[in-house]
């Protein structure tokens, strides 16, 4: 059995509503749990000041089938599962293959930058960082 730490939520599947907007497929008993909940002043604000991990609630906002778009204003979603979650619809992907894309994506950046700030910092001619 892998250790928790390593254990991470799944995405769940986007698909194209009929008036044209990326969403993510919504649980519909969770769903009927968040909408019923309101009789009991369970609602989003409610759920707001509970003390959740970044991850849980990343997984709740797809579970209740946000909007691609909707879900990447969060405040507490992540660039990795917003790009992650978009590889996986647009490349159709699985998660861990889409990770990879997207952390590749990231890395490249990051070398990108430093070819453009390395030979200022370390007074070397940019042409020594070609490989």
């Amino acid at each position: 059995m892998k250790n928790n730490k390593t254990l991470s939520h799944p995405i769940q599947p986007l698909f194209i509503t009929d008036d044209g907007i990326l969403r993510f497929k919504e649980n519909r008993i969770v769903r009927y749990i968040l909408d019923t909940g309101r009789k009991y002043d369970i609602d989003m604000n409610h759920l707001a000041i509970i003390d959740f991990s970044q991850e849980d609630r990343e997984q709740f906002a797809q579970l209740i089938g946000y909007s691609h778009s909707g879900f990447g204003e969060l405040s507490y979603v992540s660039d990795e599962t917003y790009d992650t979650a978009e590889a996986m619809f647009d490349k159709k992907l699985t998660k861990i293959e889409a990770e990879n894309v997207v952390l590749k994506e990231k890395l490249q950046k990051v070398r990108d930058g430093l070819k453009e700030i390395a030979p200022v910092v370390f007074k070397i001619c940019a042409e020594d960082l070609e490989y």
